[in-house]
């Protein structure tokens, strides 16, 4: 069998691995990658061996080999180009929910051709941007609605983007990191730090991933409004002061996660529905400004280190073939 590479986090790090690639059968495809994206709050938490021992499960990515904590071959922001499989699909360039590895092979169902005018760079964000749609199914914003996104990361940037193109809405992003602001100019969207941000909002998306975020969020509501949560926090405890306007207020944190398609769609919109409509919206070149960095394939077991701690600033990191 033909060999490829593959990443895999372990208990002392990461490590590139050799693997054999099978040749694809019948309705499946051999993918060679051309980028990769790390989703750095999930990918993080998974590369410090902090996915709580209740969610391995829940957790696994679609093609995921190994176990929590460690060894594991992670990951899910794949493009690459079809080299071998049915005639239809042979030589387009696709999406896939795969870990970093040079080649593979998945049923052709696994993969979801790029639509005219998303380059393949971009089309990394694919299930970000998913995510970001399946939170709006789940809040439900309203024309007109006040909102605010709590958390400049690769996910509240992308909510925050198509938040902005919902007419009358009054979007704010809002962040500690004053370098976010140039992002969300890019995207079209007004940029806040805590201290500034407009309170009375109809909704808040909370993506931070910290306790002093979703307090912020909370903070910012009307009486009888939401949070949706996005943040996955592993195994980190989070503590939240209740005792003010939560309980008075009839304020609401509700999680959204993109492993279900969200209760408001479901009945009438698959999985493959929701991931053609992410890569859609990818056509919008204001998404270019979540990528700050890439480093190729070969750098990625010394990269993903310095993801995780933060002495490599980034929001969205590629990696390339």
């Amino acid at each position: 069998m033909p060999v490829a590479y593959a990443f895999w986090t372990t208990e002392s790090g990461g490590e590139i691995r050799p693997v054999e690639v099978p040749a694809p059968g019948e309705d499946e495809v051999l993918v060679r990658t051309l980028y990769s994206g790390v989703s750095r709050g999930t990918e993080t938490l998974v590369f410090a061996g902090r996915v709580p021992a209740d969610q391995h499960e829940a957790m696994r990515a679609p093609f995921q080999e190994g176990g929590f904590p460690f060894p594991v071959k992670y990951g899910y922001l794949n493009v690459g180009v079809v080299e071998a499989g049915p005639a239809d699909l042979r030589g387009r360039t696709v999406f896939c929910l795969y870990p970093h590895q040079t080649e593979y092979v998945v049923p052709r169902a696994a993969v979801v051709p790029l639509p005219e005018g998303v380059p393949p760079r971009r089309a990394v964000l694919a299930g970000t941007v998913e995510t970001a749609v399946n939170a709006l199914w789940d809040a439900a914003p309203l024309i007109g609605d006040r909102v605010s996104v709590v958390g400049a990361g690769m996910v509240g940037c992308s909510v925050a983007a198509l938040l902005a193109r919902l007419p009358g809405a009054e979007v704010e992003l809002v962040d500690t990191d004053p370098s976010r602001r140039a992002v969300a100019d890019a995207l079209g969207v007004a940029f806040v730090g805590p201290d500034e941000a407009s309170r009375g909002r109809d909704l808040v998306i909370h993506a931070s991933a910290s306790e002093r975020g979703l307090q912020t969020a909370l903070g910012l509501l009307a009486a009888e409004g939401t949070v949706v949560e996005l943040s996955w926090y592993g195994d980190r405890p989070v503590t939240l002061a209740l005792g003010g306007a939560f309980h008075s207020g009839r304020l609401t944190i509700r999680s959204s996660q993109v492993g279900t398609v969200s209760p408001a769609r479901a009945a009438t919109r698959t999985y493959a529905d929701r991931m053609a409509l992410a890569l859609r919206l990818l056509r919008d070149p204001a998404f270019d400004a979540l990528i700050t960095g890439e480093s190729p394939f070969a750098e990625l077991p010394a990269v993903l280190p310095r993801l995780a701690d933060g002495t490599l600033p980034a929001l969205g990191h590629v990696i390339t073939y």
